[in-house]
């Protein structure tokens, strides 16, 4: 992990993108720590938060497109090859499969936060063909409120980000209502706005 953040810490943005795609393709790298760390430097270099927090979403989103797109062409292959490789992986790709089949869109959204399902929820998505105008707007809307979370802490901690790791170990499954809390919020706040439009133009 030193290595990532002296990447981070000697190229700033561009590693910052860099590192958080591949976190969201699926690669071991935990979210975390990266996030606080991208944060905490954006705050050090003065990066303004609005700057950082965009970038990291776009990040997100082709990141998680990668895994996204690998499921949907390799689906069970990749899958069960992930399963023999790393057996340990079995708990989290199990985790996420039920979660997925019990919640289904939503659950790329919410399984943002949740433990061992945020790691292979992209893969299960694809998997399952899960449509792609539902998949992204989804994965927008989780990867936002979750880096906005934790990069915004970093950025308010600087150099004591390291914290947030052992904050979000310990208040982990207070989390998740929070973040179920502030998606409803988001998507009601949206769909009034779009009615409001609606109702002032008829005509459209």
């Amino acid at each position: 992990m030193s290595f990532l953040s002296d990447l981070i810490y000697d190229y700033g943005l561009m590693a910052m993108f860099l590192v958080i795609m591949l976190e969201y393709a699926c690669f071991p790298v935990s979210s975390e720590i990266v996030l606080p760390l991208s944060g905490a430097v954006a705050s050090i270099n003065n990066t303004h938060f609005l700057v950082i927090l965009p970038l990291s979403v776009l990040a997100g989103l082709i990141g998680t497109g990668i895994c996204y797109t690998l499921g949907w062409f390799g689906g069970g292959a990749i899958i069960n090859g992930i399963k023999k490789k790393f057996p340990k992986s079995d708990k989290s790709l199990n985790a996420s499969y039920d979660r997925f089949h019990e919640n289904g869109a939503s659950a790329v959204c919410i399984g943002r936060v949740i433990p061992l399902v945020r790691t292979y929820i992209a893969l299960i998505a694809g998997a399952a063909k899960l449509k792609p105008s539902v998949y992204f707007p989804a994965s927008f809307l989780g990867i936002t409120v979750w880096n906005t979370l934790l990069i915004g802490l970093g950025y308010s901690l600087r150099e004591n980000y390291g914290k947030v790791a052992e904050y979000y170990s310990r208040y982990k499954h207070n989390l998740i209502p929070i973040f179920i809390l502030a998606s409803s919020f988001l998507i009601i706040n949206r769909l009034y706005k779009w009615r409001k439009k609606k109702t002032a133009n008829p005509a459209e």
